[in-house]
Formats: C-alpha cells, structure tokens, sequence
C-alpha cells in the first residue's frame, strides 16, 4: 500500500533532476573503440619531452614589479627572491639626491640559468611612489606604464608580417609593498590596488614584518584582507580564474591564510648552526629569511616562483592583456591607429 506514493516521490525527484544534465555544455562521446591497452609502444608520451626541449631552447620571460614607499625593503626583497643583485641597491637618500618628483619607473633585466633553465627576469622598480606629501594619482604612471607594454605586444600581434616570437615586456606580477603599521590600509594602499587590479596581477606584501610581534602580525593580516574585501579589491590569485576544484582548494587557502605575506628581506649570509643563512642581525639574534618560523618569505617564494609563475603568466595573457586588447579594438573598430611610421610599413608589406 505503501509503494504509490514512494514510486511517486522517486519520479518527482528523478524529473527534477533530469533536466540538469541538459543545461550543462554537451561533451564529446569518448571514441569506444579505442582504449589504453595499446598492442606495442608508439611514444605518445615523450610528447612532454619535446615540449620540454622546445621551451629549454627559447627560454622564459617574466617581469615583476615592486611598488611601495621609499625604505620598505623592495630592492632588498626581490634581491632575497633571486638569490642574486638583480634589483637596483640604493645606499639610502642622501643630501645632493633629490627625491623624485612624480614617481619614475625602472626595469632592469638580467638573464638567470638555473638547472640548464633560462630566464630573462625584468624587475621593474617604482622609485617616488607614495614619497610626496600630496600623493594624489601617483598611481597614473604606473598604470600607464602597465598599458604601454600591452600597446606594445598588440602593435607587434597585428602586423602583417610579425615576430615569430614577440618581446613579451608585459608585467606579470606586481608586488605592492604594504607599510607594517599595525593598524590598516593607508587611503592610497586602497586607492592604488582599486585602480590596478584590474590591469595587473597584484600579490600584497607586508615589508618588514620583524617589526610586529605575532600577535599584531596575524591579527593585521586579518585586517588587511577584511579591508580589501569590503572595499571590493580582487587581488592575485583572484577567486573567478580557477580552472578546477584542486586549484581552487588550494588558493582558496591561499587566499584565507597566507596572504598578504608578511616578509622580511636580506640579501646577508650569516652562520647560525654551523650553516650559511640568509637574515638580518639584531641585539637579540638573527631573524632567518628562509625560516617559517620567522618570516613567511619562504611561502612568498614558493608561491611565485615554484607554483604559480606559468600561471601569473597565462592569467597576464589570456585575461588582462585580453581585455585590454578587446577594448582598444573595439575602440579603433578593429585596428590600433595608424601612424604615419605604421602606415608606411602597412603600404610596403602590401
């Protein structure tokens, strides 16, 4: 007597949940004659081999930028992060220096090989941001730099006859050095991030962090994400650009836990334990770079460069610089404008 009103309820589940399949986004079939029990070895898999060679012999580019106030350890970090001087060391102000009126950017390269692995490293520093005492739009260089290298790439992506290989001078990642006051966010922290966020993959960082106990440590990491939450700033790696369910536990936790990282840099060696280490010295002993339990520099690192410097990348070329290059087409209905030098260029290609 029971059965009518189950079976029922089972179909009225079963036609609620029959129309979901239809909505998702149809999948080609798996071919059914085919499957893994090949009869002998064919060498599908050193695929990943020649990719690999092929990539060895043209190299990478990456370009990092460092923005923040004069003093906040830029140079020295980014310096920590490459093992090696590729960052301008500034012996501090002086008094025929003068500082700089509007904020001048400067990118300096250098080729680093590691493992028979080439990169060419930009590092792309941002002296004068944030020194002056009306700081308003200081931001407006850096954002037009920004947009500068993504003209660039877009003018050699629309030639006729272009590069095999373009120059990529794109910024990939941007540093933002956050002062390690304790308390929260300066207006132009927010103001800075608000504006370029969208342009650039932005990674907060707390300089200087041995200023901080533990506690004032954690508790203003708290606030510092609560702050970008509120105020709507979507930093690296940013919530809607996970692929699948693995990178979005992992950066989830990411997102919750470590970030902003709280860092300290140094680019001295001292001997702790019978052992060289990266740290700083102090009355009361030596802070260890490479130490979690001092810094969360390793974390920094290891989060740049060992998992996600291919991904900074994609996300650079396949979001920011796409959206810059659908808005200027759109703009100039479908071609950048011709100059006089491009319109030459244009007549001979033709």
């Amino acid at each position: 007597p029971h059965a009518g009103p189950v079976e029922s309820k089972n179909e009225a589940a079963m036609s609620e949940l029959v129309p979901e399949p239809r909505q998702k986004p149809v999948v080609p079939m798996k071919p059914m004659g085919i499957n893994a029990n090949l009869l002998g070895y064919i060498g599908i898999d050193t695929i990943i081999e020649q990719m690999r060679k092929k990539t060895m012999k043209t190299g990478f580019d990456f370009n990092i930028m460092v923005v923040g106030q004069s003093g906040l350890g830029k140079s020295t970090l980014v310096n920590t992060l490459f093992k090696s001087q590729v960052s301008r060391k500034s012996s501090g102000w002086n008094r025929e220096e003068k500082i700089p009126k509007t904020v001048e950017i400067k990118a300096i390269g250098h080729v680093i090989e590691e493992g028979g692995v080439k990169m060419k490293l930009t590092v792309i520093d941002t002296p004068g941001f944030g020194d002056q005492i009306n700081n308003e739009n200081c931001w407006e260089p850096i954002e037009k730099y920004i947009n500068e290298q993504y003209e660039k790439f877009l003018k050699e992506e629309v030639n006729i006859a272009r590069k095999k290989r373009i120059p990529d001078t794109r910024v990939h990642c941007c540093l933002y050095f956050i002062s390690p006051t304790g308390h929260s966010l300066r207006p132009l922290d927010l103001e800075f991030m608000k504006h370029l966020s969208k342009v650039v993959n932005i990674i907060p960082v707390i300089a200087k962090a041995d200023t901080m106990t533990l506690e004032e440590k954690t508790e203003f990491k708290q606030r510092v994400r609560k702050e970008l939450e509120v105020n709507g700033i979507e930093f690296y790696p940013q919530k809607e650009f996970d692929e699948d369910l693995e990178d979005k536990t992992e950066n989830d936790k990411i997102r919750q836990e470590s970030m902003p990282f709280a860092v300290v840099g140094s680019d001295k060696e001292y001997q702790v334990n019978g052992k060289r280490v990266l740290g700083r010295k102090t009355p009361w002993g030596i802070i260890e770079v490479e130490n979690l339990t001092h810094c969360e520099f390793a974390l920094l690192r290891d989060f740049v460069i060992r998992t996600h410097l291919q991904d900074l990348k994609e996300v650079t070329h396949n979001i920011h610089y796409e959206t810059y290059r659908a808005k200027r087409l759109n703009d100039n209905g479908g071609l950048p404008p011709m100059t006089a030098e491009t319109e030459e260029n244009h007549e001979s290609n033709l």
